[in-house]
This record gives C-alpha cells, sequence and structure tokens, in this order.
C-alpha cells in the first residue's frame, strides 16, 4: 500500500518545488533599467519623452526670480515673496542642520570644522561683501555650491533654500556684526532654540 502512494507523494513534492521556483516578489519584477533600449515602442527607448505642450506637475516655474534667484541675469537684492516668521524659524532649523557645522552657529564662519581647514575656509555669512549676501547670490550658492562648498540642492527644497536665507537676513539684524559679543549672543540664542523646542513638544502633547 505505501508503495502505492509513494509515487504519488513524489509528484507532489516535485510540483511544490517546481511552484517555488516559479515564485516572483515585487521586488524582483521586470523593468527596464535607465535609459535601457526597447523593442516595445518604435524609437527603441524605453524611457518615454515628455507629452508636447505639457509640464510635470510642480515643474511650471514661471516665476524666475523664486527659482533661480535671478532677474534679468541679476541676483535680486529682494526676496521674491514675502517672509513670515514661520519661514524663519523652518530656516533657522534648517541652517542649524546643514550649515552651522562650516558656518558657525552665528554664521560668522567660526566652527571646529572651519578652524581645522586649510584656506579658504567656510567665509561670514554676516560680514561679508554686500553683494555677496545678496538674497539672490546666497541662493544660487546653496543651489549649486561653490569652492569646497557642495551644492544643497539635494537636501533644501527651494523653500528651504529661501527660509535658510531669511534666517539668515533675521540673525544679521539681531546678533552683534562682529565677534566682540558673540559669546552673550549664542547664549541668548541656544536658550531660544531651548524654549522653541519645549514650546513644540508642549504642543504636540496637547
Amino acid at each position: 500500500m505505501r508503495l502505492r502512494h509513494l509515487p504519488l507523494s513524489a509528484g507532489l513534492l516535485v510540483g511544490l518545488l517546481v511552484l517555488a521556483g516559479c515564485r516572483q516578489d515585487m521586488h524582483n519584477q521586470p523593468r527596464y533599467k535607465p535609459l535601457a533600449a526597447s523593442e516595445f515602442f518604435d524609437d527603441g527607448r524605453s524611457a518615454r519623452p515628455v507629452v508636447e505642450g505639457t509640464v510635470a506637475r510642480g515643474r511650471l516655474r514661471i516665476d524666475k526670480a523664486r527659482y533661480t534667484g535671478k532677474v534679468d541675469g541679476m541676483d535680486v537684492s529682494e526676496f521674491p515673496f514675502p517672509i513670515t516668521k514661520a519661514e524663519v524659524l523652518r530656516g533657522q532649523e534648517r541652517f542649524n542642520i546643514y550649515c552651522a557645522v562650516c558656518h558657525g552657529a552665528a554664521a560668522f564662519g567660526g566652527s571646529v570644522i572651519a578652524e581645522n581647514m586649510g584656506p579658504p575656509r567656510p567665509p561670514s555669512l554676516r560680514a561679508g561683501a554686500p553683494a555677496a549676501l545678496r538674497p539672490g547670490a546666497l541662493f544660487r550658492v546653496i543651489t549649486g555650491g561653490i569652492g569646497r562648498m557642495p551644492a544643497y540642492a539635494p537636501q533644501l527644497t527651494v523653500e528651504d533654500r529661501w527660509a535658510v536665507i531669511a534666517y539668515l537676513e533675521r540673525l544679521r539684524s539681531t546678533l552683534p556684526t562682529s565677534s566682540d559679543a558673540i559669546d552673550d549672543s549664542l547664549r541668548a540664542l541656544e536658550i531660544h532654540r531651548i524654549d522653541s523646542v519645549l514650546a513644540s513638544r508642549g504642543r504636540g502633547r496637547r
């Protein structure tokens, strides 16, 4: 009796093994690699061109000043839209994450990393040449980088770049323009940061 059922058991086992071998998860599905050739389309390309007369969502960038920091080839000296308190606070957060490590918490260009760099060191973002501190010039540098500084467009959206610049404008108007009173100013700035964190946590608990 057992011998009679042996071929059936063996057949079921082989069938299960075949089914297991045919499994295809979503992460292993058929797909084209970037710029790969295709026999499906007449032009032989797998990447399809943008439909004529259309613009991808979020890519209609008519406001040149907002998206390039320039008007008629010149860096803009004014913000292309009104700045709110929320944007300044957002800029402070982004500056502390991406910029303060080299330019210093007060943007004077002094930091542990900067002190250990060879020349040229990160410049002051508060006492530099007026043309270099124009909003459009700062936007251009943040977007494309300059010298040792890499481009931060991948990390900072257009809105965040302007928020950082708005925060720098606020910083220049509230902290001293030289390093004479830097310690007291930084302590006040740190207290403000702590108060902001505690306030946000309090709002979150509600």
